[in-house]
């Protein structure tokens, strides 16, 4: 779908394993490299993906948001949703993603009395392609909620791949053991091929049964994260990345959050590879202190 520019979507079953905080970190990851990254978070929920960032400010108000896009209703351009934070190119929520589905229903009604096709699954896949992102950006992400519905379905046809953090517990476990008949279903409601980029092992403490958790899983896994709980409740804390943490609200820098951070720069440029993208200008894994080259 895509020829150059790598697109996926943060996915997990189970909720609190750090899909947002997972997105967060890799966009800016992929920015300090010297990418242009572009985040479409479309979780309905305040603890979101804006909130992280500090951009949901209007979230409430009759302001124009890639729903009103979704729905072919847009008030101004989409270049003019999009915020910057930290390097990142971010379309933040907005209070009308919690009726998606009836907004997405009412249209294609509609159009469908007009004698028009709308694709309910396919909308957030033309307003980019419309608005040029393919052209525009190196980097595609999407943030949708757990649940099974529109938003889900039009991130992952939007991207058509998965990155996918895992539980290493008895509840992740259940998850794992659904990963490829959640694709193969996804797969059969898009009618699209999605691909697995990587699993990624979030807050592993190095069990028996964490260790055999991960022998199940039939994906790649690129980094196994350990548990940093502190340090992304920090992230919220302050509305930034867990570079920004490290770097600006850290009087001591601890040597494995710093580890860390090299695990999600070492993550980008294992997704960068996967599409054959290859980044200008790429830090030491871990550098905090790299500056970020204006794109």
């Amino acid at each position: 779908m895509y020829t150059t520019m790598l697109a996926y979507s943060t996915y997990s079953e189970a909720g609190g394993v750090g899909k947002t905080t997972t997105a967060a970190n890799l966009a800016v990851a992929h920015a300090r490299a010297g990418l242009k990254p572009l985040v479409v978070p479309l979780d309905p929920q305040d603890g979101d993906l804006s909130r992280l960032f500090g951009v949901d400010g209007r979230r409430t108000e009759s302001v124009d948001n890639v729903v009103r896009h979704m729905i072919r209703r847009p008030k101004g351009e989409f270049d003019d949703l999009v915020r910057t934070v930290e390097g990142v190119d971010i379309v933040p929520e907005h209070n009308m993603l919690s009726d998606l589905a009836e907004y997405l229903q009412r249209e294609k009604e509609q159009s469908e009395a007009m004698g028009e096709a709308f694709g309910m699954h396919a909308q957030l896949l033309r307003v980019l392609r419309e608005a040029g992102v393919p052209d525009t950006y190196d980097v595609l992400i999407c943030d949708p909620p757990a649940t099974e519905g529109p938003h889900l379905y039009n991130a992952i046809n939007a991207t058509r791949s998965l990155v996918i953090p895992v539980e290493p517990s008895a509840k992740g476990r259940a998850a794992v053991e659904g990963l490829e008949s959640l694709v193969v279903g996804l797969e059969e409601q898009l009618a699209v091929e999605v691909g697995v980029l990587a699993a990624i092992p979030m807050g592993f403490k190095n069990t028996r049964d964490q260790r055999s958790i991960l022998d199940e899983i039939d994906y790649p896994i690129p980094e196994i994260v350990g548990e940093r709980a502190s340090m992304m409740e920090g992230c919220w804390m302050q509305q930034c990345s867990a570079f920004e943490y490290v770097r600006e609200h850290r009087e001591r820098r601890r040597d494995y959050e710093v580890e860390t951070l090299a695990q999600f720069d070492r993550l980008a440029r294992h997704l960068e590879s996967e599409v054959g993208l290859e980044a200008p200008d790429p830090p030491e894994p871990g550098d905090v202190d790299h500056e970020v080259m204006t794109v």
